[in-house]
């Protein structure tokens, strides 16, 4: 009988499942000896790879490590955030890894998202549940689930506003939990959350400049 490997795939009883570099795989269970619906305690104890796992509806989404324009767009988004919200305390900006669950069902890792102080001071993911914003920068691994599945996962949710960045149309599109059709901004991203006496405002030729 062969014997049940971990490296470089997720260990299903006796095969080794290898991923390719070229998009997301979102898994479904095919054989009955498997689990058919992914739980968010399952993935947490997956091995460290150096994937990022999450899930949506129990459904398993595997990425390979982003590129290095993704993390110099989260970066710098990131730092304009936290400067804002020095100024303006209505939350706290964090950015992934992260373990986001808000059912037995779902455990994702937004790029870069701002939650409820409350929340955050208690120092314990599973109570870190209100997202005042969560934004995703796009890769070609992962522009199709971005903007399909975990939209419409953070929208029912309530996620406050949700950006998908996109470095190679040097585009943001801005949604929030009602919309059918997203805001596409090309100039400036503005965010005025509930209790900021001033809006985030951040230039997008800054946030896409070359390095």
């Amino acid at each position: 009988m062969p014997v049940p490997t971990q490296r470089r795939g997720i260990l299903l009883h006796a095969a080794e499942l290898r991923f390719s570099r070229a998009e997301p795989i979102i898994m479904g269970m095919p054989q009955t000896l498997d689990p058919i619906y992914w739980t968010a305690d399952m993935v947490r104890a997956l091995p460290d790879d150096g994937n990022r796992y999450e899930l949506v509806h129990g459904e398993l989404l595997v990425t390979p490590a982003p590129r290095l324009l993704h993390q110099e767009v989260v970066l710098r988004l990131g730092v304009a955030l936290r400067a804002y919200l020095e100024r303006e305390p209505v939350g706290h900006v964090m950015l992934a890894p992260a373990d986001i669950s808000w059912d037995p069902g779902t455990l994702v890792q937004p790029d870069l998202f701002v939650a409820e102080l409350a929340e955050v001071r208690t120092l314990d993911w599973a109570r870190v549940r209100h997202l005042l914003l969560a934004a995703e920068v796009l890769s070609p691994a992962t522009a199709r689930f971005d903007r399909f599945t975990k939209r419409r996962r953070y929208q029912e949710a309530g996620v406050g506003t949700y950006w998908i960045v996109d470095p190679d149309a040097r585009a943001v599109e801005v949604w929030t939990p009602l919309d059918l059709f997203p805001l596409i901004q090309r100039q400036q991203l503005r965010w005025h959350p509930a209790g900021a006496a001033m809006p985030f405002e951040v230039s997008l030729q800054e946030l896409f400049r070359p390095i």
